[in-house]
């Protein structure tokens, strides 16, 4: 097995372990919202405050990445939020539980900026879009399995040690990254000069140099990747904050059938996020990178945005899980092309492109769940935020029919096809 491969791994278990501690908490929302006594205008304000620190600590963490390596700002993020979810097992109400989930999110900022700065250094441009289908598909997965994991053990032990279990999880992985990984290729133990010969130069060292922030933020380019992806966060971010719920309040499912059933959104998008890779790297090779990305991103938001639309005219269980589990899906299809567009974008600077990206995604997120959150209460149904996110993402997809993957935000002139098939 390649170096690079092993990386890879490295990165995917990260994933899985990311979102499995992220929607942990949204699985045990029901006991804790009975325990804490937090009604559910309250509970958008925790669930939004993991966002809002999340957004904010992107872009600095994705640019420490840059400048540091992904080698010791991940390991000190990972220690970070994992020490976080442990301490969400002693919440004792409203406040202690925003500010450690405000907390936690500052942690967990880090995470994907530095895993796409990773792979910028390791991956070569033609398996950058499969390599982000892995981890955001990982991510997924990690996703499927928290009501796995999360309802049994809080049947058993309650949801206060559930959370303390998972802490440690992180606290391995970040032990077993800083003893292995290299910021430098060339300097991983083991590594052959025919995969150091595949990776690009321009990536083989860590780059040190200060950011130029005026011209990243004035590309027109930058500004419509972060309002696209405002947009477009909006879709996952509701089964991340409210699905469960969604499925206990308007499916009337029991707790049991929540586990369970609440896992197939991320199962779909784990399937999704694994075709969409290769899927993008394909016809990005046909038909460019500008093309391919265009195609992709707005077949699935539009896609997606349809069947959610259609969510709020079922009343049987199982074809409400079914579109519901679609719309995740077909919208998660996107997620491996936009995030190798980001990378292509930024080129040495792609941790700070995907953080700002993913910052704004972020910020949408949170409106978003603060949003659902008073809706219910004023409407009594959650049928009117799945009404209100189908309608967002319908905006993102016609706003990614403009958006050019080709385009490199750090130098004057487009980049051409030929930097991909280098």
């Amino acid at each position: 097995m390649k170096k690079r491969q092993q990386v890879l791994a490295f990165l995917v278990v990260l994933a899985i372990i990311t979102f499995l501690d992220r929607i942990s908490l949204s699985v045990a929302a029901a006991r804790m919202e009975a325990d804490l006594r937090i009604d559910t205008a309250h509970w958008g304000w925790i669930t939004g405050a993991f966002i809002l620190s999340y957004a904010l600590f992107e872009v600095p963490t994705g640019e420490m990445g840059d400048r540091l390596g992904a080698r010791r700002i991940l390991t000190r993020v990972v220690v970070w939020w994992t020490a976080f979810t442990a301490f969400t097992g002693f919440a004792t109400g409203f406040y202690s539980l925003l500010a450690t989930r405000f907390l936690f999110g500052v942690g967990e900022a880090g995470a994907y900026p530095n895993i796409s700065a990773a792979l910028a250094r390791w991956f070569p441009a033609t398996a950058r879009a499969k390599a982000q289908g892995m981890i955001w598909g990982a991510s997924r997965l990690g996703g499927a399995l928290a009501p796995l994991i999360v309802v049994p053990l809080q049947r058993w032990l309650g949801w206060r040690t559930t959370f303390m279990l998972l802490g440690v999880v992180g606290a391995v992985w970040a032990a077993c990254w800083f003893a292995w990984y290299r910021d430098k290729p060339s300097e991983q133990p083991g590594i052959t000069d025919e995969e150091l010969a595949e990776i690009p130069p321009a990536f083989s060292v860590a780059q040190r140099a200060k950011t130029n922030w005026q011209q990243l933020f004035r590309s027109k380019q930058m500004q419509l990747l972060v309002v696209t992806y405002f947009f477009y966060a909006w879709g996952p971010w509701f089964y991340f904050s409210w699905y469960p719920l969604y499925l206990v309040k308007t499916g009337h499912f029991s707790e049991k059938e929540m586990g369970v059933f609440s896992a197939l959104p991320y199962i779909l998008g784990t399937v999704a996020n694994l075709i969409g890779g290769p899927v993008f790297d394909r016809l990005a090779a046909r038909r460019g990178i500008r093309v391919a990305g265009r195609l992709i991103g707005t077949a699935s938001l539009l896609g997606a945005a349809g069947l959610m639309l259609a969510m709020v005219q079922i009343h049987q269980k199982a074809l409400l899980v079914i579109v519901s589990a679609a719309a995740l899906g077909v919208n998660d299809f996107m997620v491996p092309a936009v995030w190798a567009v980001a990378m292509n974008m930024g080129g040495e600077r792609a941790g700070t492109v995907t953080g700002a990206m993913n910052s704004a995604g972020n910020i949408g997120g949170f409106v978003c769940s603060v949003a659902a959150g008073y809706l219910v209460q004023a409407t009594g149904t959650y049928n009117a935020p799945v009404i209100m996110v189908a309608c967002v993402l319908l905006i993102a997809g016609m706003l990614f029919t403009k958006l050019d993957g080709s385009a490199h935000i750090f130098s004057e002139e487009p980049q051409s096809m030929s930097f991909l098939v280098k």
